[in-house]
């Protein structure tokens, strides 16, 4: 698969304009966690907030625009093309992040082990 080096450096400039949401999860989560994700990773004409390739594991954080009838409906057009390539997505609303980051943690870290461990969705 060749890359869009437009969308390759929208996603480099997502990174560098992360959310807090997205900084909090990432530095105080994800960079450490046993198994690799990567930040604004590409997908054809899609970047995900985060992507566990070992996982086949998307994580998108929500904000307020999300919530609007547009924004829905991409959101779930892009969801169903994840789905449709293996990929579970699992979405936050930013605000979960901020009042409920350990339990967050918990459900990520369970949906990883669930889908590496022999009988998941993947292979190890």
């Amino acid at each position: 698969m060749t890359h869009d080096h437009r969308m390759v450096a929208r996603a480099r400039e997502l990174r560098k304009q992360a959310t807090s949401q997205e900084n909090h999860l990432w530095f105080d989560y994800l960079s450490a966690y046993p198994v690799r994700f990567r930040r604004q990773h590409v997908f054809e004409g899609y970047i995900v907030d985060f992507y566990c390739p070992k996982a086949k594991l998307v994580i998108e954080l929500d904000g307020k625009q999300h919530h609007d009838a547009q924004h829905a409906a991409y959101d779930m057009e892009r969801t169903k093309w994840l789905q449709a390539q293996g990929i579970q997505v699992l979405r936050f609303d930013n605000q979960d992040v901020e009042k409920e980051f350990q339990d967050i943690c918990q459900r990520i870290d369970a949906a990883v082990k669930s889908r590496i461990q022999p009988g998941g969705d993947t292979n190890p």
